[in-house]
């Protein structure tokens, strides 16, 4: 018998896979097959065969969805990429219509009641989380509501595990919106959630914009009606 079909056979009955074998012996696998038919094995050597099947098909597995997880990424990435290209320059009618929406999407359009009836006064309000979208809403009420920066103010709505100091910077940064022109700032939790959702949702928790403008929160409910009848 050849040495070498000595070791791959006390091998084998150790346990030892073909690839294994392979790699120790240099022997193709071919010759294994041939060498090892009905070569009787133990339960302990086929349970080692059975584990290291197994612990290779979930390797294998893991290592495709990670590269599938990756490519997809990348993918992701360049379709944004591509198609923030298709966005261009904002025009003035752009920002117009962008502003409009977003009020009738975000904003606060409820009539007040006072004893009743409805008050006779209104304020430009718009609460959200994404800096983003702030931005944008205040772009609006600057360029194409031509707001005086001292009548823009903010409130910020934060949450226990987060620095009240840091996000009144960020918040007063990313708007422009002066220190003094946000009002007040208060942590709470809203009554829908229930601390039920993840503590880091908000990582910015909520600002809320407003205009104390009857005036222009007509002119804003005009526009909408605008868009809804044309």
């Amino acid at each position: 018998m050849r040495s070498d079909r000595n070791k791959a056979l006390k091998l084998r009955l150790q346990g030892r896979s073909y690839n294994e074998i392979v790699d120790l012996l240099g022997v193709p696998k071919s010759t294994l097959s041939g060498w090892f038919t009905g070569l009787e094995l133990s339960s302990f050597a086929r349970e080692r065969i059975a584990n290291r099947v197994y612990s290779k098909s979930v390797g294998g597995l893991i290592k495709r969805n990670r590269l599938q997880s990756k490519l997809a990424e990348e993918r992701a990435s360049k379709t944004q990429t591509n198609a923030k290209k298709d966005i261009g320059k904002l025009l003035r009618r752009d920002l117009f219509l962008i502003g409009v929406a977003l009020y009738w999407a975000k904003g606060y359009k409820r009539p007040k009641l006072e004893k009743g009836k409805v008050k006779t006064h209104h304020s430009v309000s718009l609460t959200n989380s994404d800096p983003g979208l702030i931005k944008l809403f205040l772009r609006f009420l600057r360029e194409i509501c031509n707001v005086p920066e001292d009548r823009i103010t903010a409130d910020l709505r934060i949450y226990q595990h987060q620095n009240g100091n840091y996000l009144l910077d960020f918040w007063s940064k990313m708007t422009e919106i002066p220190y003094n022109n946000f009002r007040k700032m208060y942590y709470g939790t809203s009554i829908s959630s229930q601390h039920k959702r993840p503590f880091n949702i908000l990582p910015y928790g909520t600002i809320q914009v407003r205009v104390n403008s009857t005036e222009l929160y007509h002119r804003i409910m005009g526009w909408i009606r605008g868009m809804i009848e044309n």
